[in-house]
């Protein structure tokens, strides 16, 4: 399982939808950037193109993340300060979706690279490892970036930060495969949930999409933020299972997460009471309203 608890974790979730630009430079669909019917029709088109015989003509498979338009990061940064105090943070970008400057995936991925590659965290996912992470790189690489400290790597992995190795690197933290061992993966929802942690609300992934094209930017945020809380709260009890974290450690963990969303819902975030209700269920239902 998990082998290093840094001072610096940051749990993090990424959301991205069909790039409308993709689908102009390779199938010559017409040109769109802003949420709208047309931003559907360029959608339909890479799906079109990714679909196979016999898939139902509503299909939407899977497409290669190089084709696909970074919308969101949620995160949660875990610091451990001088005297072994621990802080949480909330990190959302677009910081204000209503910004459509800020809103730019050139702008999020420059702000995630810059900031990643200064602090350098232990980065924690789900599927991060085959999704996350190179989404990252392959959309910062087609927009024209530098990597910003984020690609630098060490000669060997014991001897630095690296965040292209996730087999061999502790700062690639997939749970996804450290659930599995790489082979039996089960899916976010499931992990959580079975654990008493909130798991998908209200919306899914495949939502994504066409939440963007009707403009909902802001809702897709909040979907990322409650993933992005999922996230680390299953990281703390793996952490907690991998010896990481004593018992103790664990619920002062649980802890700060509460606090946490109650200051960002006083805030301001409304939206994560819900995350909180539904928490609280889950608790009971797991029979851990005691020991959370």
């Amino acid at each position: 399982m998990l082998k290093l608890l840094a001072d610096s974790v940051f749990s993090f979730d990424v959301e991205w939808i069909p790039d409308p630009k993709s689908a102009e430079i390779l199938h010559q669909s017409d040109p769109v950037n802003t949420p709208s019917l047309m931003a559907k029709k360029s959608f339909e088109v890479l799906w079109a193109s990714a679909r196979k015989e016999g898939d139902p003509e509503d299909f939407q498979p899977y497409l290669k993340t190089i084709l696909c338009r970074i919308v969101s990061l949620a995160g949660i940064l875990r610091e451990k300060k001088p005297g072994g105090v621990v802080d949480l943070k909330l990190v959302s970008l677009p910081a204000d979706p209503s910004e459509p400057s800020k809103c730019e995936e050139k702008s999020l991925l420059i702000t995630f690279l810059k900031s990643v590659g200064r602090k350098k965290p232990q980065l924690v996912g789900f599927n991060s490892a085959q999704a996350d992470v190179p989404i990252i790189v392959q959309r910062a690489i087609v927009n024209g970036l530098p990597g910003f400290g984020f690609s630098e790597r060490p000669d060997k992995p014991w001897m630095g930060v690296d965040y292209f190795d996730a087999r061999n690197s502790e700062y690639n933290v997939d749970l996804a495969d450290a659930l599995g061992q790489f082979r039996d993966r089960p899916s976010l929802h499931q992990a959580a949930t079975l654990s008493g942690i909130p798991g998908k609300i209200d919306v899914s992934g495949n939502s994504v999409a066409q939440m963007w094209a009707e403009g909902k930017l802001d809702e897709i945020v909040a979907y990322n933020e409650f993933d992005a809380f999922t996230t680390h709260l299953l990281w703390a009890r793996v952490a907690h299972f991998s010896g990481l974290l004593s018992s103790e450690a664990y619920r002062n963990e649980q802890d700060l997460v509460r606090t946490l969303l109650k200051d960002e819902i006083s805030g301001g975030r409304v939206h994560l009471d819900k995350f909180l209700v539904e928490w609280d269920r889950l608790l009971v239902l797991t029979n851990q309203l005691e020991s959370s």
